[in-house]
């Protein structure tokens, strides 16, 4: 055989048989502004991991120049840091195909959120240059994974909730960055669980809960751009982390047990049934993680406007309370601003959100004959990238005295929970009208096959009756000549806590409209 063909068939080997590292990877990328905008690339970082001992053995990361420079909006770079100047000199996606395609293709994929959000979006990436996109030996989603074994007692399940808990410092939203802390994460959790699993009388899992699981701190730090860089390493990331992970190996020739979730066709890089069948078993996840509906890292926090039912805290009060003629909800002059109370409950996969009430029950809010200032808006969009409706009222000065009453006493818990979010103030005062102070309602969406409006809405005549309204569907072209400028409402609406991208306040979110005939 030539040396050529000798060359040839060893890289072939390698590509086919031997790529047993595992693939730590993420993407930053544009977050959409409108309807129907996609998500472009803006960075991809990778590390490759020995499944044996969980060293980094090699990484790769670089800036992307997206094919339209304008969808790096101001809201993309709250999100990550990475402006239009940053990448306007970086390679584009087509430049890197090639190192991406080879970093992935064949090898064991890692990564938090990466089967509903990361893998997406570089197959988008690879169709839109006519190529084909890399396959994965075999994937593990630390989303899903952790959530269902670890979630409960760290809170929420953003990266950067779970490296605060285990105390690794503050996550940068920068591609390389995110996934060593990753693997620390992964590295920490599964030292915790072996724990537990060892010593069950002794190391329980409420002994393990930490007083951060009852905060949601937004305390995200800056971090400068880069550009591409290739390194490697035979060190692991941190001696402290090893140490505690010799504590869970079972030797040089196993595999770390959390590793048993990878799909079939890994056989030969992670021994599945060296693991006992016991509680720290990754087995049952396996099935879960493909059935179960993910959220992008950045979506995830934003769950007020698309939980499902279980996660909504309810009072016995709440449907009893009030005389404004519908149950559950107060008109502004019954409320009593010394009653009004903040606290945290329960909410989103160990999470917790405020929730206000009044007199023992959560505050809802009936408001008659509010004015629309401006009409129906779509521009934003859910995590199922679906539009997000919103207008705007007029509002009395009682209801004004309430809502900047709820505010205050909900952005005093805030910060005194831990969370560096800006607040929003509730009620808007626009320059040139701050005499006439003005809400924003929203009109929440359920996503499903068909999606429909989570809010009921009636038509309601000068006589008083009223009549359901059924769409076809959630189109704005519906609804918006429903809501137009000057037209009279009667709101039902909630008092909904948000804690999004550094930005924080309070949601109204309405139950059930009203919208008078013209």
């Amino acid at each position: 055989m030539s040396p050529a063909a000798a060359t040839a068939a060893t890289a072939a080997a390698t590509a086919d048989g031997d790529r047993s590292e595992i693939a730590f990877f993420d993407l930053e990328t544009t977050v959409p502004t409108r309807t129907g905008q996609g998500f472009a690339i803006l960075e991809f970082g990778a590390i490759l991991v020995c499944p044996r001992k969980l060293v980094e053995l090699e990484s790769y990361s670089t800036l992307v120049r997206p094919s339209d420079l304008s969808l790096i909006s101001s809201l993309s770079v709250r999100c990550n840091g990475i402006t239009h100047d940053a990448v306007v000199s970086a390679p584009s996606f087509a430049d890197i195909a090639d190192k991406v395609h080879d970093i992935l293709h064949g090898r064991i994929w890692a990564g938090h959120n990466i089967l509903r959000f990361d893998c997406a979006r570089l197959r988008e990436a690879f169709a839109e240059i006519g190529r084909p996109a890399p396959e994965p030996k075999g994937t593990i989603d630390s989303l899903a994974l952790l959530t269902q074994k670890f979630g409960r007692r760290a809170g929420d399940m953003k990266m950067a909730t779970l490296a605060s808990y285990f105390g690794l410092g503050q996550q940068t939203h920068r591609s390389l960055d995110d996934v060593r802390m990753n693997l620390e994460v992964v590295k920490y959790c599964a030292t915790v669980l072996f724990l537990e699993s060892s010593l069950p009388d002794i190391f329980t899992a409420n002994s393990w809960i930490s007083p951060n699981a009852t905060t949601r701190s937004r305390s995200n730090g800056k971090f400068s751009n880069g550009g591409s860089s290739v390194s490697s390493s035979t060190s692991g990331q941190k001696v402290e982390s090893d140490r505690i992970l010799s504590l869970a190996s079972q030797g040089e020739g196993e595999a770390h047990p959390i590793f048993s979730l990878v799909t079939p066709n890994a056989d030969e890089v992670v021994k599945s049934d060296t693991v006992r069948p016991d509680a720290f078993s990754m087995d049952s996840l396996s099935v879960d993680l493909r059935a179960e509906p993910l959220l992008s890292d950045v979506a995830m926090e934003e769950q007020p406007d698309n939980r499902d039912s279980d996660m909504s805290v309810s009072s016995p009060a709440a449907a009893s309370e009030g005389c404004s003629g519908y149950a559950g909800f107060l008109e502004p002059e019954e409320v009593s601003i010394p009653s009004i109370r903040a606290s945290l409950v329960p909410f989103y996969r160990g999470s917790q959100r405020i929730q206000l009430s009044h007199k023992g029950a959560i505050l809802q809010l009936c408001c008659n004959q509010l004015r629309v200032r401006f009409g129906v808006n779509d521009r934003f969009l859910n995590n199922a990238g679906r539009p997000k409706f919103s207008f705007v009222v007029d509002i009395s000065p009682t209801l004004c005295q309430v809502l900047d009453a709820c505010d205050g006493i909900a952005q005093k818990l805030s910060v005194d929970s831990g969370s560096s979010s800006e607040w929003k103030s509730v009620v808007i005062r626009k320059n040139g009208f701050a005499n006439s102070p003005t809400i924003r309602l929203h009109i929440p969406t359920v996503n499903a096959d068909v999606p429909r409006y989570e809010t009921e809405i009636y038509r309601k005549e000068s006589s008083g009756s009223s009549e359901k309204l059924v769409f076809s569907q959630c189109n704005i072209e519906e609804i918006k000549p429903l809501l137009s400028t000057g037209t009279s409402v009667d709101a039902c609406f909630s008092l909904d806590h948000y804690d999004f991208q550094q930005n924080s306040g309070i949601r109204l979110v309405a139950k059930k409209l009203f919208i008078y005939s013209n």
